[in-house]
């Protein structure tokens, strides 16, 4: 199964994946972490401490005072990232100068390709105050624990190259970082806007 199809079957509701595999950085079922997102049973989101596609050492305490759209992914994943990503820079757009208040950010789940030095390259193609980061494996898995995410690498067929399944919730965060819900994968920019709206008003 691709990290686009796992994250279509999110979307239609079908987190009870019984045979999933275990997630790597938790030992927890793909199954199990979409339904602690999905029916907030457990706290999502907390602390992190990555690096930034300028190499600047980043953690979430950076972004207090901006609401936060928060997604996690890899940049070799062929359709669902990129088009949620676009979205999300969409929503920010549609907000006008509202935007300058929400800070996108996108964290890697395959620091193994996805370097600062690629990130660079790949963040300003959605929008220029995206955020990208990544880290080393152990702090990715940290990060990707405190918001439930569900993340393995896994080779292809013919051993040629490997992909990463995912989870492709994004999160909205408060600006004093609180966690504020999540938006399904394929959510429309439309969507977004409103809710960030929303949550930007007195």
């Amino acid at each position: 199964m691709t990290a686009c199809r796992l994250a279509v079957l999110v979307l239609l509701g079908l987190a009870s994946l019984a045979t999933a595999s275990l997630a790597r950085s938790a030992e927890r079922s793909a199954a199990e972490l979409m339904d602690a997102v999905m029916w907030n049973r457990e706290p999502i989101g907390g602390p992190f401490a990555l690096i930034d596609q300028d190499g600047r050492p980043r953690t979430d305490a950076d972004f207090r005072g901006k609401l936060m759209l928060v997604y996690f992914g890899f940049t070799y994943c062929p359709d669902i990232c990129p088009t949620d990503l676009q979205q999300m820079a969409m929503a920010v757009d549609r907000l006008g100068r509202a935007g300058e208040l929400v800070q996108p950010v996108f964290i890697t789940v395959d620091p193994e390709r996805d370097t600062a030095a690629h990130l660079k390259e790949y963040m300003p193609l959605f929008h220029p105050r995206f955020v990208g980061l990544t880290g080393e494996a152990a702090a990715i898995a940290a990060a990707a624990s405190s918001y439930r995410v569900y993340f393995e690498k896994v080779q292809r067929p013919d051993k040629s190259d490997y992909t990463v399944n995912h989870s492709a919730f994004i999160y909205l965060i408060g600006r004093d970082g609180e966690y504020l819900g999540f938006f399904p994968p394929g959510t429309s920019a439309e969507r977004l806007a409103e809710a960030l709206g929303s949550n930007l008003r007195p």
